[in-house]
């Protein structure tokens, strides 16, 4: 039988092999190759090629600016932070909409459905095509700019949606609050087990000398929470914090954490954005991870965050805020620990607590590895293809 042809829109994607943007969209394609021919179109960016296959993926990045130089608006990051740290990107949003409008008109002949991640601005545009797409949201293109303009274009994507799907149930509220579609599921995004694990360990990799090291990983941005993670190192003991990751807040948290050490003594290191490869021996090398995530002021939250089932899969207990699509994966004294928003002296507790009691850590580690083996993409990618129809 002959696989349908499934098309991928998404505007957070690696640029090259090696790149330190997110590839869950990546990783995801890879696995749905074994139900469809799948292709992903996603924006241009400079250095990225147009065309290439990628890690057995076929991918296609459309220019949305006549000077290519500029195609600035989706990466590194995101394309909100994008316009936040340079008004002027704005600018660029309609460009972006109106190419991906005519990519898509003139390919639907060449794909029998689309999974459009993110609400905006593929799902939006997907709308206007007709043609069978289920929409995927993620996080802030749920969360936030529900008002006016914007929210009609979301009802009207989720309207006329073959099917819904959120990363999170939390995600999938809001969405229902929006327009609530009869086909909808909650399908988070998942993990390569294979990729990360404990065996990929080396002591002292961050020249800790005896101390415990908690990890975060991620976005440098507000709803990340990070400030909450330096704060809270004030009231650990014997350990250090690494942050592995870069945005738009690199300055602001790295004077905060810099006057934390003069006052207190504590460690506190930087180490930039890290490739899957790189992150490997980063996650197993440490000993906790945390996840101080917030709701930001604009209403964003997170949506899931893989980098906790990165962490699970590397045996890592996680200490995390009570925050958006977080509660679907830290299960509160089985996992990891959750405590509230914003509360930097609960985060220190429990990190001490976990730290001080063998029977909790070893315990937690267990059940780290059993909820990351549950969000394999193996198991992931096959809920994806019943969902949309892929599997007879």
């Amino acid at each position: 039988m002959m696989k349908k042809r499934l098309l991928i829109t998404g505007s957070t994607f690696p640029r090259y092999k090696g790149d330190t943007e997110p590839r869950f969209i990546l990783d995801l394609a890879r696995y749905l190759n074994e139900y469809a021919e799948v292709t992903v179109l996603v924006p241009a960016a400079p250095g990225a090629a147009d065309r290439e296959l990628l890690d057995g993926v076929s991918v296609i990045r459309y220019h949305y600016f006549p000077i290519h130089s500029l195609e600035t608006l989706c990466y590194p990051g995101a394309i909100v932070p994008r316009i936040r740290e340079k008004k002027v990107r704005a600018l660029l949003v309609p460009w972006l909409f109106i190419a991906l409008y005519r990519n898509l008109r003139k390919m639907r002949d060449d794909y029998d459905i689309v999974q459009a991640n993110w609400l905006i601005p593929q799902g939006i545009v997907q709308s206007f095509i007709k043609k069978p797409y289920i929409v995927t949201g993620h996080g802030g293109d749920v969360t936030s700019l529900n008002k006016g303009l914007l929210k009609k274009l979301k009802k009207k994507c989720l309207k006329n949606a073959y099917g819904v799907t959120a990363v999170s149930e939390p995600l999938m509220q809001v969405l229902n609050k929006i327009y609530e579609n009869s086909n909808q599921a909650v399908i988070p995004m998942g993990c390569d087990t294979k990729i990360f694990g404990r065996e990929f360990r080396k002591e002292n990799y961050f020249n800790q000398n005896g101390r415990k090291v908690i990890l975060f990983v991620g976005r440098l941005a507000e709803k990340k929470g990070v400030c909450y993670a330096i704060e809270a190192m004030r009231y650990v003991d014997n350990a250090m914090l690494v942050i592995a990751g870069d945005g738009p807040l690199r300055n602001e948290l790295t004077a905060q954490a810099e006057g934390l050490c003069r006052e207190t003594g504590k460690e506190i290191v930087f180490i930039g954005a890290k490739t899957h490869e790189e992150l490997k021996e980063i996650y197993a090398s440490a000993d906790i991870f945390v996840m101080p995530s917030v709701t930001a002021k604009d209403g964003d939250k997170e949506g899931f965050g893989l980098v906790m089932l990165e962490a699970f899969a590397s045996g890592l207990p996680i200490v995390a805020s009570r925050s958006g699509g977080i509660v679907d994966l830290v299960k509160d004294g089985v996992n990891g620990y959750l405590v509230p928003e914003k509360d930097s002296k609960g985060l220190a507790d429990r990190i001490n607590l976990v730290f001080k009691d063998d029977c909790i850590y070893n315990s937690m580690q267990a059940e780290a590895y059993r909820t990351a083996k549950q969000y394999d993409y193996s198991i992931i990618a096959k809920k994806y293809a019943e969902f949309m129809g892929l599997i007879a």
